[in-house]
């Protein structure tokens, strides 16, 4: 069986501006708040939560109940019960994936920077690489097994960005230009998990569930639930798990 969680604000003892319910512990809260709330989390799940190390890069980790926290990588996946693979967001996307027979699991981290990547290649490529193989024989036969579920982030009408974001997706993919309008003052603003349900299509992935880009998706613009970095800049951390139970 699948289950999966996101956290919100509340329910933590973290004073402000991490409060209450941060699960950052590189933001600047005090520690003892973020183990307690990181304590509460798990409470929650039922299963042990892996927090990584995120860097807005495109490495995976295969998790097992060794794996401890810190790893530095951007997406994880397992097979292991009571493992949950968690991302942490103030604003990037999360991406939770399984195998809709329970038997994997899977979690990306996309920034920009991530899910743009290099020649094509960003976190969801460098996830799916590692991950199709545990479903099927073919990355095809995976894909028509595979549920994708993308989670709050900051939303179209707020993600404001520069040239060279814009940029970055059109050298993988033209069609790419579709989820950028012109903003004033000569920026863009982009649509974030569009660009990611894109990525997902081109993989074949087309059990697509969750934020389709409407506002109450988006992180900046409901602070009572969701923290955000680019409205507060001083923010904590929610999250995002899946695990097989």
């Amino acid at each position: 069986m699948v289950r999966s969680l996101l956290s919100l604000r509340e329910g933590g003892v973290s004073r402000a501006p991490f409060d209450s319910l941060n699960l950052g512990d590189h933001v600047g809260d005090d520690p003892a708040a973020v183990a307690e709330n990181r304590r509460r989390y798990a409470e929650a799940t039922v299963a042990r939560p892996v927090f990584l190390k995120q860097v807005h890069g495109v490495h995976s980790e295969r998790l097992d109940c060794d794996s401890p926290d810190g790893l530095e990588a951007d997406a994880c996946w397992t097979r292991e019960p009571g493992v949950a693979c968690t991302i942490m967001v103030a604003d990037c996307l999360p991406v939770l994936l399984a195998d809709r027979e329970g038997r994997a699991v899977a979690a990306a981290h996309c920034g920009w920077r991530g899910l743009a990547g290099q020649e094509g290649r960003g976190v969801l490529e460098s996830l799916w690489e590692s991950f199709w193989p545990q479903l099927a024989a073919t990355p095809a036969e995976a894909a028509a097994r595979t549920l994708a579920w993308l989670g709050p982030c900051i939303g179209p009408g707020a993600f404001e960005v520069g040239t060279e974001v814009k940029e970055a997706f059109e050298a993988a993919s033209p069609g790419a230009s579709m989820r950028f309008r012109l903003a004033p003052g000569g920026k863009w603003l982009a649509d974030l998990p569009g660009l990611a349900r894109d990525r997902l299509r081109a993989l074949d992935i087309i059990r697509l569930f969750g934020n389709d880009g409407s506002a109450d998706w988006c992180t900046v613009s409901q602070p009572s639930r969701f923290f955000s970095h680019r409205r507060d800049r001083a923010s904590g951390r929610f999250a995002a798990s899946i695990w097989l139970a």
